[in-house]
């Protein structure tokens, strides 16, 4: 028996599809097989099989109520005065590698 197949055409950013034609080249799979691939993961999970869901809301202080930015100052005087603070230097070095 025959194979059927479906046409899908999708527009992406150039740029977009170019770095992951190169991932995918890298890893020996076409771009059609990496879409059944995600097709049958799709329907597998009967769903999105990753999360797809907002960043979290970056808390500003302008954001927070008198009561919450207070909580906060306290929270932040008793973590230096018991010692659980870190070098300044520290910090900025667990920054930069999250970036």
């Amino acid at each position: 028996m025959a194979v059927r197949s479906a046409n899908v055409n999708v527009r992406v950013e150039p740029e977009i599809k170019v770095q992951a034609e190169a991932i995918l080249e890298q890893l020996g799979i076409s771009a059609s097989s990496f879409i059944n691939m995600t097709y049958r993961q799709l329907i597998l999970h009967r769903g999105i099989p990753y999360d797809v869901k907002l960043k979290p809301e970056l808390i500003t202080e302008d954001s927070l109520t008198d009561a919450q930015f207070n909580q906060m100052l306290e929270e932040s005087i008793r973590q230096s005065e018991s010692g659980e603070n870190i070098d300044m230097d520290e910090a900025f070095d667990n920054l930069l590698k999250d970036l």
